[in-house]
């Protein structure tokens, strides 16, 4: 946790697609939008006394530089659903790796339980742990998750 009494900050980065939420295949994703997830972490991040600052991207050198300012900027964790990018880009997974900031790897939908070209997962392979299935409420599951990772207490 950060020193005195700013909040430590979590990056929620998301990728490709997810600007569409609640209009793309809500059969798959669900009704709820970007803006709905967003709202969630925030308020999941505030009960355990953390910032939520979250981003999202189309482009993979973009989320590659949120993850380079989440190290810049120390930040204490990063939840990532990287979209299709999580399938397909080496170059994410080395970024995660290379600033070495515990990470949650989210996906809303089971990937598994999708195409075969989706069971694997770069970003998986960079964070300490990966919660697809669960719909939006993943990264609710996500950021307990962290929390609890880098010591952080709900507050009572």
């Amino acid at each position: 946790m950060a020193q005195g009494t700013a909040a430590a900050t979590i990056y929620v980065l998301n990728g490709p697609n997810l600007n569409m939420l609640g209009i793309r295949e809500p059969e798959t994703y669900g009704h709820a939008t970007l803006a709905d997830v967003e709202k969630l972490c925030v308020e999941t991040a505030a009960q355990f006394g953390l910032k939520a600052d979250c981003r999202q991207s189309n482009r993979e050198g973009e989320l590659i530089e949120f993850i380079h300012d989440a190290h810049a900027k120390k930040a204490a964790g990063i939840i990532i659903n990287a979209g299709g990018y999580s399938h397909t880009s080496i170059a994410l997974h080395d970024a995660l790796v290379a600033v070495k900031i515990p990470t949650v790897e989210v996906h809303i939908s089971n990937i598994h339980a999708r195409e075969s070209f989706r069971h694997h997962s770069f970003t998986a392979m960079a964070a300490f742990a990966s919660l697809c299935g669960f719909g939006i409420d993943g990264y609710r599951l996500a950021i307990n998750g962290l929390a609890a990772k880098i010591g952080a207490k709900a507050n009572t």
